[in-house]
């Protein structure tokens, strides 16, 4: 489960990803809350995610062809530190009390456009930690601290709004960056396993894309992948509104993100525990998310609500990590920046997509249809998907034993 951590270089780096990655999600739900506090709408959190997930959608790939095209720690190092920027800003901002609906939106955008580019970059790092038979483990370990940073950071920033207000959250975003900052920089560059940097011209994007589509298996995970990643993750919104309607409680805003961080923190280990990770795998918890979700929607209770949200962080995490793992796997060393955006822009770059349509439905339809609905989108890609797999492994079977009895006399 932890065999990538024998790397000192990878231990530096976990480490210290774990406390930035701590203060990112102290910001995002204090950026949720403050937006709900000002309007009282979910419509209006779930333009604050279009804005910031938006860039990922026109940008990532290109970025992924930036990421294999350069150094990715130097990389790595400028978006980190324009990231600590952005919340450092957002924090004097606030306290100029100079923050309304618009600042908000050109600030997540801000962020949205480092975040393209810093993301192939950061987990394409992460693979140059390891070596090439410990990528999958690597990856899903990177999915686990990301993850598993949301059993802190949203309870963190629900205990911490009242007693110290917002703009000291984002601050405390600010400062956390130096938690991967230093790693980044004090890292022993000669123990790296550098993967070979892309050539310049050509056809980078559409290489990628034909890569991916004449992979049988690959184009079925990313497709569902794509498909459940626009609709059934979009928490800031849904258990926001749910939290706030079903409960009276916007505290409980935080506590159920972090009850879905920690399951999401268990699904990513069982799958760093894996050799190898199958697409049965991959289905398998994206009919958990899908079961689980539908089960919170309608928690009879708050706790109820709390426990339901482990199988929900459990089944999603461990959906996401499968499918990292399967493309790491499937890809060639110098496409990997670009797979892993394309994987990034098939989940974060359809946000823009979902989350103001789950604020719309929170705020028109009902609170737990936000979620439900979800859900229900969830588990009818995973079954599509999977049994277009299975007929793909049928006829991978079949055409073997064909060449073979017509090869015999």
């Amino acid at each position: 489960m932890f065999q990538s951590l024998r790397h000192r270089n990878a231990r530096l780096f976990f480490v210290g990803l774990l406390v930035s990655t701590v203060g990112t999600w102290v910001q995002m739900t204090a950026m949720s809350l403050l937006v709900y506090q000002l309007t009282g709408n979910a419509t209006d959190v779930g333009v604050t995610m279009f804005c910031q997930f938006l860039p990922m959608l026109v940008l990532g790939v290109y970025a992924g062809v930036v990421a294999d095209r350069r150094d990715k720690r130097k990389m790595a190092l400028l978006t980190q530190t324009l990231q600590a920027v952005q919340a450092l800003l957002l924090g004097a901002l606030y306290f100029l009390d100079w923050i309304n609906l618009p600042v908000l939106y050109a600030l997540s955008l801000a962020l949205g456009i480092i975040s393209a580019f810093d993301n192939p970059a950061r987990r394409g790092f992460v693979t140059e930690l390891v070596e090439p038979h410990e990528i999958p483990n690597a990856v899903s370990l990177n999915t686990a601290v990301m993850t598993g940073a949301r059993v802190i950071g949203p309870a963190l920033a629900a205990g911490l709004k009242g007693p110290i207000g917002v703009g000291w959250l984002f601050v405390i975003n600010g400062v956390s960056f130096t938690g991967i900052l230093w790693p980044l920089l004090a890292i022993d560059r000669t123990q790296l396993f550098r993967a070979p940097h892309a050539k310049r011209g050509g056809t980078p994007v559409r290489d990628a894309l034909r890569f991916v589509s004449r992979d049988r298996r690959l184009l079925v995970v990313f497709v569902t992948f794509t498909v459940v990643g626009t609709f059934a993750f979009n928490y800031s919104v849904s258990l926001l509104k749910i939290a706030d309607v079903r409960y009276g409680s916007e505290t409980l805003f935080g506590i159920l993100l972090a009850s879905t961080g920690l399951g999401s923190m268990i699904g990513s280990l069982l799958t760093a525990a894996r050799p190898r990770v199958t697409t049965r795998w991959f289905f398998g918890n994206g009919l958990l998310l899908g079961v689980s979700g539908l089960c919170l929607a309608w928690a009879p209770t708050a706790w109820a609500a709390v426990l339901l949200g482990i199988p929900v962080g459990m089944g999603g995490a461990a959906f996401i990590a499968g499918q990292n793992a399967i493309s790491q796997q499937e890809s060639p060393p110098d496409m990997r920046g670009r797979i892993l955006a394309l994987g990034a822009v098939a989940f974060l770059g359809s946000t823009p997509i979902g989350a103001p349509i789950t604020g719309w439905v929170a705020d028109h339809i009902d609170a737990e249809w936000s979620l439900a609905y979800g859900s229900v989108i969830a588990l009818v890609a995973v079954a599509v998907g999977y049994v277009l797999r299975r007929r793909q492994q049928r006829d991978e079977h079949a055409a073997p034993v064909a060449l073979t009895a017509s090869l015999t006399p």
